[in-house]
């Protein structure tokens, strides 16, 4: 499905990237639930950070919803993870992966891990093990550039990244041209997948 990702995918029929209260968001999952089925959206993940409780009431409440006749999303499952990455503290988005999931337990505490365990190359291991996909969240929101963070994921063996971003987080979601493009045709380059997401902290699903 991430194959079919596009600049104008979000928010309307992808949002692989949003929070609730159980991180630090503003929506509880029910409400984020009955957001994304207003949208009318596709595919859906929650990736609150270090965080999974959402993903059990938000799936309740679209499967009930579907038993009525609705048209909902599909639910993917999904966590954000800290990780250092050439020395610099990114964002890791682990979608897809297997429930239960044992080996991403330490990173679901509630808070980033400290120590070995905060290594990219500990939470990719983490991911694949769970059957996941990785994917560095938002590649041009950190210190060091994103073509060189994107070089280092994908040497890892990441799955891909981010790719459409609202970097300007603007009232209604639009990805930002020129960097998402270039990201875009980075991960294309080399055979990545790319992601889209609002990255929801608020309470509109159509921005941040």
């Amino acid at each position: 499905m991430l194959r079919q990702v596009q600049a104008d995918s979000c928010p309307g029929r992808f949002n692989f990237h949003c929070h609730t209260v159980c991180s630090d968001g503003s929506l509880s999952p029910s409400a984020l639930a009955a957001r994304a089925m207003e949208l009318g959206l596709e595919h859906l993940a929650i990736t609150d950070h270090h965080a999974f409780q959402a993903h059990g009431e938000v799936e309740a409440q679209l499967e009930a919803a579907r038993a009525r006749g609705q048209v909902v999303p599909t639910l993917w499952r999904g966590v954000e993870i800290s990780a250092l990455l050439e020395g610099c503290l990114v964002h890791v988005l682990a979608l897809g992966f297997d429930a239960p999931a044992e080996s991403l337990a330490p990173y679901l505490q509630g808070a980033a891990c400290v120590g070995p365990a905060l290594r990219c190359e500990a939470v990719l291991a983490a991911i694949q093990e769970a059957g996941g996909l990785a994917l560095l969240a938002h590649p041009a929101r950190y210190r060091l550039p994103h073509e060189r963070l994107i070089a280092a994921a994908a040497a890892l063996g990441f799955d891909g990244a981010e790719a459409w971003y609202d970097y300007e987080q603007k009232p209604s979601w639009a990805a930002s041209p020129l960097v998402c493009e270039a990201i875009a045709a980075d991960l294309d380059k080399r055979g990545l997948l790319q992601s889209c997401g609002t990255d929801t902290h608020g309470l509109a699903l159509s921005g941040r």
